[in-house]
């Protein structure tokens, strides 16, 4: 193979290199890494981030943006914490899931039929829910009691935690939905040539309508996950998390202006951000600092985003 060849390889797998390379360094840097109840920690941790993720890539392939994620989390974790006592669990988990989509059904109804700018539709949406969840929880975390919703959060299989096994259940489910149907197609199609989609009659409106409600659902499930596993509803979950989000699609090496990016590759990235962020704070770097890496992470990932079109250009 020539270096030519090999380095276009490199760059086209970017992110299962990147991944590769951050588990050898993370095994250098901390000896503590690989220890079970580290790797058990990260599984646990990267389940909000990566089921958050695979609902914003789908928004992302059309050439949107969410920023409201964080904001739909908190609100759902405090719909959650608040309807558990009169609904049950399952009745909580329903509403919590209807709330989140209705969330994702405004950002997507202001992007698509009253054509806002996706980063000024979500940006309201991301302000508006997360007033409402200081509102509706008098700006309290809401302590939840109820055992069987909490054992959930810290419940284990075969010593793999369960929340984990929901992220594989939503991640096959993103690559279904990517892969095998119409919808799937016509996502990444608009994100390509939104004009030329159009104009073979394909109904735009719809399809950004139901990525935005996508990304509603996911931030709901990812908030009634971020619940189980602290027992609050807070309106202050997930601040700044649109960040991490955004983030770990970009790294999976999706483009942000829509038409590339994968469902693999965004879970990867999501495992990634889990893994530095896990890193980080073994290695006790204040998280001021982390927020400067997570900004020079983004910015190295949008230049092999930049790399890879190069090659695949040059090929």
């Amino acid at each position: 193979m020539s270096a030519n060849k090999l380095f276009r390889l490199v760059i086209n797998q970017s992110t299962i290199v990147v991944f590769v390379l951050m588990l050898v360094a993370a095994g250098f840097l901390s000896d503590r890494f690989f220890s079970p109840d580290n790797i058990t920690n990260i599984l646990r941790q990267s389940v909000p981030l990566g089921i958050v993720s695979l609902g914003l890539l789908y928004v992302i392939l059309t050439g949107g943006i969410d920023l409201s994620v964080g904001s739909v989390m908190a609100l759902v974790s405090v719909v959650a914490a608040l309807t558990i006592p009169g609904f049950g669990v399952s009745g909580a988990v329903a509403i919590s899931l209807i709330v989140g989509i209705a969330c994702g059904l405004v950002s997507g109804s202001l992007v698509a039929n009253f054509g806002i700018a996706p980063f000024i539709a979500t940006l309201a949406t991301m302000t508006i829910t997360r007033g409402l969840s200081l509102i509706v929880s008098k700006g309290q975390p809401i302590f939840i009691d109820d055992q069987a919703f909490m054992d959930f959060g810290s419940a284990a299989i075969f010593g793999i935690p369960a929340l984990f096994f929901l992220l594989i259940v939503v991640t096959a489910a993103a690559l279904f939905l990517n892969r095998k149907t119409v919808f799937g197609r016509l996502v990444i199609a608009i994100g390509s040539n939104e004009t030329a989609t159009r104009f073979s009659g394909i109904n735009i409106m719809a399809i950004k309508l139901a990525v935005y409600a996508i990304s509603g659902f996911t931030c709901a499930v990812a908030g009634v996950v971020s619940a189980t596993r602290t027992g609050v509803g807070s309106p202050i979950l997930a601040i700044g998390f649109e960040l991490d989000a955004i983030a770990a699609v970009v790294v999976g090496g999706a483009s942000l202006a829509g038409g590339r990016g994968t469902v693999i590759n965004t879970l990867i990235g999501a495992l990634i951000l889990s893994m530095i962020s896990n890193l980080m704070n073994l290695m006790d770097i204040p998280g001021y600092h982390q927020q400067v890496v997570k900004g020079v992470i983004i910015v190295l990932a949008v230049l092999l985003e930049s790399a890879k079109r190069r090659a695949s250009t040059q090929h």
